[in-house]
């Protein structure tokens, strides 16, 4: 078994920090294969250049994954899958963000199973993003939402749960049990640290180290409930996404107050520690 932490190309966005020039696309894609990242996320959507990425992957070897935002029956989610079952090589896996405002779990559990049920026929491995202003927007009606879909496997973006619900410092047990139960179904997990009042936090700074470390015991019980459940070809995916200037913290003249791609990178540095050290631990005890 093999973690494989991604970039996300939306969080290549106004980058490098303190240039005026932005990496192209090409220069994006090769920044993260030089990294050392497993592969780029891809956003499929059209105020992106989602196929020009997509190219731009497949031409400089670099595996990806894609992720997408179903709005419902009509929104011809065959037709995508069929689309990326079409590309070779194809994503590696399809993160859905379902964006269906819906009122009760059982109309969400039924544009869910849909959905699971299309990119099953298809053989294509799917998650389920936990993210604001998604059908999972909500901790404990996604909870629900989990327990009527019991096939579906979740990304975890923590981070939304934390300013959506304004978990208070220090997070209460009542809460840590929440995200445990979320933790238990997680094949993926998108990597951004939040506090109650911001959804995207600087990492490299001292003042938010609690926080930080918080989000690295979530992940790193994620990835041991992961191991116990999975076999040993398979592989968990980890994506670096912090947002672009208008996700992060900026100064009055809408400049970064720190380097996302450094950031990222220490993220990157933290998850791949985790994880060798839970490959030690199960040497050990081999």
């Amino acid at each position: 078994m093999s973690l494989r932490v991604y970039q996300s190309l939306w969080a290549m966005g106004g980058l490098p920090y303190g240039s005026e020039a932005e990496w192209s696309l090409p220069e994006q894609i090769e920044r993260i294969d030089d990294a050392g990242f497993s592969g780029v996320d891809i956003a499929w959507t059209p105020i992106l250049p989602s196929r020009e990425a997509i190219a731009h992957a497949q031409a400089a070897g670099v595996p990806w994954g894609a992720t997408c935002f179903p709005k419902g029956p009509g929104d011809r989610f065959e037709e995508l899958i069929e689309t990326f079952r079409s590309m070779d090589p194809g994503p590696r896996y399809i993160n859905l963000q379902p964006d269906l405002k819906v009122f009760t779990v059982e109309e969400g559990a039924t544009e869910l199973r849909r959905c699971l049920e299309i990119a099953a026929a298809a053989a294509v491995p799917v998650v389920v993003e936990t993210h604001r202003d998604r059908m999972t927007t909500d901790l404990r009606f996604t909870l629900q939402l989990m327990d009527a879909v019991p096939e579906m496997r979740i990304n975890g973006d923590l981070s939304h749960f934390v300013v959506g619900q304004e978990f208070p410092w220090p997070v209460p047990e009542d809460d840590h049990t929440l995200i445990r139960r979320v933790l238990e179904r997680a094949d993926m997990f998108h990597g951004r640290v939040a506090t109650r009042e911001q959804v995207q936090i600087a990492v490299g700074w001292d003042v938010h180290r609690d926080w930080l470390d918080l989000f690295l015991g979530w992940w790193e019980h994620g990835f041991r409930r992961w191991r116990e459940r999975s076999g040993p070809a398979d592989d968990l995916f980890f994506v670096t996404e912090l947002g672009p200037p208008w996700y992060a913290i900026t100064g009055p003249d809408g400049t970064e107050l720190s380097d996302r791609w450094e950031e990222s990178l220490l993220l990157k540095r933290e998850v791949e520690s985790i994880w060798a050290r839970l490959d030690r631990e199960a040497q050990v005890s081999a």
